[in-house]
């Protein structure tokens, strides 16, 4: 059964590192929860090393930044390895083969700097594009906003990259909103062709283990689908934090029944132990 932590100081000796993810845990997109950064500190002052691994469509480097300029220290954190950096460097060596680029992006701009060095065109005209980047999703966004360019590219079999699988992430205030693996998933149920980098995927978890030189690894996520399912997948062991993506389920009933409820939804396994929040 998953035990049940008041804080990750009780197990981090058990580990060569925690492996933690982005929005959920850290913060909700906009600011750090409270106390989250004190407690890393904390543990890093005892030894414990510390890793960040995200389904964010963007590069590791304007990621490590953005959470800096939330007050986590720039050197907290041994490793940042996101799903767009995985992109990236597959695009780099040659493992793609695709170089013109309709970019789905959540902010005008993202997807070129993305881009920065790679060979490759980004269009916004789909019918000349030989595959679809999907990186992101503006907030506040629906489904059937999609469904129209869906429609154009499953008509000429083009190939979507989406390099964040999340299917929703929570923002400030504790609401969620859609995010690309939502898109994604109509599209592979439709027929569609995707290629998935991040989480729950093994790649992103091995390549995390190679850089930080171990296996003995704790990942530490809000997602059963993406962070605990991936982890388990890996043969690491994980933590679910409770006030994440599922902080509208766990704020009423019993914890164990809606834990037991969401890993059956979501076609998950338990998490190793479970978290109200970061501490």
């Amino acid at each position: 059964m998953t035990r049940v932590l008041k804080s990750l100081s009780e197990i981090a000796s058990d580990y060569d590192a925690i492996v933690l993810d982005q929005w959920g845990v850290l913060h909700d997109g906009s600011a750090a929860y409270q106390g989250t950064a004190a407690a890393l500190k904390h543990l890093m002052a005892r030894g414990t090393r510390l890793a960040v691994l995200s389904n964010s469509g963007k590069r590791a480097a304007p990621n490590r930044a953005r959470i800096a300029a939330m007050g986590f220290s720039s050197g907290l954190f041994d490793c940042v390895m996101t799903s767009g950096e995985a992109l990236w460097r597959d695009i780099a060596n040659g493992t793609i083969p695709e170089r013109r680029f309709f970019p789905v992006e959540r902010t005008k701009g993202d997807a070129r700097a993305w881009a920065s060095d790679l060979a490759i065109d980004l269009t916004p005209d789909l019918n000349s594009a030989e595959a679809v980047l999907l990186m992101g999703l503006p907030d506040g966004t629906n489904l059937s906003d999609w469904q129209p360019l869906l429609e154009e590219a499953a008509s000429r079999h083009l190939r979507i990259y989406c390099s964040n699988p999340d299917k929703a992430s929570p923002r400030a205030g504790g609401h969620t909103v859609m995010s690309p693996g939502a898109l994604a998933d109509v599209y592979t149920a439709a027929g569609g062709d995707v290629v998935y980098y991040g989480k729950p995927f093994k790649p992103v978890f091995g390549s995390l283990a190679q850089a930080l030189g171990t296996d003995r690894l704790l990942m530490v996520g809000d997602s059963l689908e993406h962070d605990i399912a991936g982890a388990d997948a890996a043969g690491w062991d994980s933590v679910l934090i409770q006030g994440g993506l599922y902080a509208a389920d766990f704020s009423t009933g019993d914890t164990d029944t809606t834990l037991a409820r969401l890993c059956a939804e979501k076609s998950a396994p338990f998490p190793t132990y479970r978290l109200e929040v970061l501490r």
